[in-house]
């Protein structure tokens, strides 16, 4: 007759974890401590962003564009943590994970906190993998009409604004070249409202190497410089403005280094009617953008393709219909 083995200590025994529950059991929102929530909240930190190529983003508005992106890329969010507040007040996202293939975890309001870097958590945070691209994926065909290169710049307010701003006019790409900040900084992220998921963003490519690539997409280059020689609305005026272009930015404190500024066509300044001693850097990439994006969507007005798909100047690249307000 055989005998039964004897049951390991209590000690020795596999539990639940915390925010785990047996089969049966009544689920529970997760709390802080239990494994899925601590592995995310280790996203916090870059080091371990660039381990595993994940990162956080935080709030209603960066989740749904997450989601939006993992519609069309299978993979691109692996979960989105809610807790029961925040996932009653924006019941579309549920469905936009359901139709995405997303699961979706409860969360105590503890746990949400501690994947929260602000001092008021929204209560919901997608864990999101990587989406930059290299330079070779933000400007081969379809080469884009507009796009921005930051340079060393360390501000990720700054930053993240860039990506809206860029995003709102219409721009194809934005480079973070060199030193600038990490684009997956939770501030960053945050600052951006969703439009880190909606265009081509490369991080960490050498500024020469960025307007090399602008070059051989048949994008001219202009430099933001606050002592430049060519005047914004003297370009405007012209029509220069109107070819596809790369525009390059420096450092918040320092701006572009000469010899980085030396590569472009032209050094441009921004206009100050006022008394002002400058511009912040994301509002004078806004300027930037927008000047460009008005003086290409009149350009295409005035010869009657609209925002129909067509050839890039000095580019064999098509460029496809971009929205431009």
């Amino acid at each position: 007759m055989s005998r039964r083995p004897p049951r390991p200590p209590a000690a020795d025994r596999a539990r639940p974890a915390d925010g785990e529950h047996p089969a049966g059991g009544v689920a529970e929102p997760f709390g802080e401590r239990a494994g899925r929530v601590a592995a995310a909240r280790r996203l916090t930190r870059r080091v371990a962003r660039e381990q595993v190529r994940e990162f956080l983003a935080e709030g209603p508005q960066a989740v749904r564009e997450a989601l939006a992106l993992a519609g069309e890329r299978p993979g691109a969010v692996r979960v989105v943590f809610g807790t029961d507040e925040a996932l009653d007040r924006h019941a579309d996202l549920a469905d936009l994970a359901r139709r995405a293939a997303v699961p979706v975890c409860r969360v105590t309001g503890r746990a949400a906190a501690g994947l929260s870097e602000t001092s008021t958590p929204q209560g919901l945070v997608a864990v999101c993998r990587f989406v930059d691209v290299d330079l070779a994926g933000a400007f081969g065909a379809p080469a884009p009409r507009l796009a921005a290169v930051l340079v060393d710049v360390r501000d990720p307010g700054n930053a993240g604004t860039v990506l809206r701003s860029a995003d709102a006019a219409g721009a194809g790409a934005v480079v973070l070249a060199a030193d600038s900040v990490d684009p997956y900084n939770g501030k960053v992220v945050r600052a951006s409202a969703g439009s880190l998921f909606h265009l081509p963003v490369v991080r960490g490519a050498a500024p020469a190497a960025a307007v090399g690539a602008a070059r051989a997409a048949g994008l001219a280059v202009l430099a933001a410089d606050a002592a430049g020689e060519a005047d914004l609305d003297d370009l405007a005026d012209a029509g220069t403005l109107s070819r596809p272009t790369a525009w390059l930015f420096g450092n918040e404190a320092s701006g572009l280094p000469s010899s980085l500024a030396g590569l472009a066509d032209a050094r441009v300044r921004i206009p100050i009617h006022g008394r002002a001693e400058s511009l912040n850097l994301a509002v004078a990439v806004a300027v930037c953008l927008y000047a460009s994006a008005r003086a290409q969507r009149v350009r295409a007005q005035a010869i009657g393709t609209g925002n129909r798909p067509g050839k890039i100047a000095g580019s064999s690249a098509s460029a496809p219909p971009r929205a431009i307000p």
